[in-house]
């Protein structure tokens, strides 16, 4: 858990920099790939999350929720966040800032101290606490993205998206099953160019089905932020298409 609960800290405190420099406007200004969100609705999001992983370790995903927002449990989770967001909106980008910065060091300290295998409870259902925190880092670093693009802030990626290009090469059954398909042909990996230029293979050597391309991108269109056809990113094999079209990492 050492080095997934860094890449973490790492991602929070790029994350937190950005944060840090914002003004009234800054706060204010929306984010295009969430639509009705600002910037602070957004890290109002990510604090609300962080504190949902820690409260459901003991109450379970739904009661956690209804604690927060009698009624929140939506249709689709992105009904649940939206109303939870809806109904906390309100407070300053500084409170905000400072809510989600507690929150993110108490999820941390979760981590720190689990077992990688420990059970933890989460929307569909109970993730081991390696796959979690992945998680975590997954959408804080979308977060971050977004939040960086609506303040004008270049951002440079590291290797900390391997944790998260990972995820989502191992998540990918579970895509397809979310989406009502049968499972993949066979086996699907990733060759993927890594920010320094160096490789990433993630998978099985023999796989049926492979992904190449850039890291960056790859991780950009599994939290649906490219569009694969606009993508430097490939596959080929038996589900090329629907592996392009149905990788995610997230619930």
């Amino acid at each position: 858990m050492e080095a997934i609960t860094q890449a973490l800290r790492e991602q929070h405190d790029e994350l937190d920099a950005i944060l840090a420099g914002l003004d009234g406007a800054g706060w204010a200004e929306p984010v295009p790939d969430c639509p009705g969100w600002s910037v602070t609705d957004v890290v109002l999001h990510l604090a609300q999350t962080d504190e949902l992983v820690v409260s459901s370790l003991d109450a379970g995903f739904p009661a956690a929720a209804e604690k927060m927002l009698p009624g929140a449990i939506g249709e689709t989770v992105d009904h649940t966040v939206d109303r939870l967001v809806e109904h906390e909106r309100g407070a300053s980008g500084p409170e905000v800032h400072a809510r989600w910065r507690a929150a993110s060091s108490a999820v941390r300290d979760v981590f720190a101290a689990s077992d990688a295998r420990r059970p933890m409870p989460w929307v569909v259902r109970d993730l081991p606490a390696r796959t979690m925190a992945t998680t975590r880092l997954s959408e804080c670093w979308i977060h971050t993205h977004d939040v960086a693009a609506a303040a004008g802030v270049a951002l440079v990626p590291g290797d900390r998206l391997r944790h998260i290009a990972r995820l989502a090469v191992r998540t990918v059954p579970y895509a397809f099953a979310r989406a009502g398909l049968a499972a993949p042909a066979g086996p699907v990996a990733a060759h993927l160019t890594a920010p320094d230029g160096g490789t990433w293979r993630i998978g099985d050597d023999g796989a049926a089905t492979v992904v190449t391309g850039p890291a960056v991108e790859f991780c950009l269109i599994a939290a649906r932020r490219l569009d694969p056809a606009a993508s430097a990113v490939t596959a080929t094999g038996p589900d090329a298409d629907d592996v392009l079209r149905l990788v995610r990492t997230y619930a």
